[in-house]
């Protein structure tokens, strides 16, 4: 199992509206079971850390090519997409192997 950690660098004073965006995209790969539960996380500059920005982070059994052959993007996100770059400066996804009682080492 993986946790999978997309995250958005949003334009000064956007974070929270880019989230909304986030969350949105979200639930479309919620509604068609492409995604478990999907939370989203936001720092507009209210909270220490890193500001503008935003974060949706799921948890994956596999990790699978966006480009698999038979993928279909839910209709949502692909037209929220081009939204939520403009509110975005750049992104990146990163990926952390969940460590379960199964990996445990004696």
């Amino acid at each position: 199992m993986y946790l999978v950690r997309r995250v958005w660098v949003a334009k000064p004073r956007e974070a929270r509206r880019a989230a909304t965006v986030a969350a949105k995209i979200g639930k479309a790969y919620e509604d068609a079971d492409q995604r478990d539960s999907v939370r989203i996380y936001f720092n507009s500059g209210t909270t220490p850390g890193d500001k503008d920005r935003v974060i949706m982070e799921w948890i994956a059994e596999s990790l699978e090519s966006p480009y698999r052959a038979g993928n279909e993007y839910p209709a949502t996100s692909t037209e929220l997409g081009p939204q939520l770059r403009e509110l975005t400066t750049e992104s990146w996804i990163e990926f952390y192997e969940l460590l379960t009682e199964d990996k445990y080492l004696d």
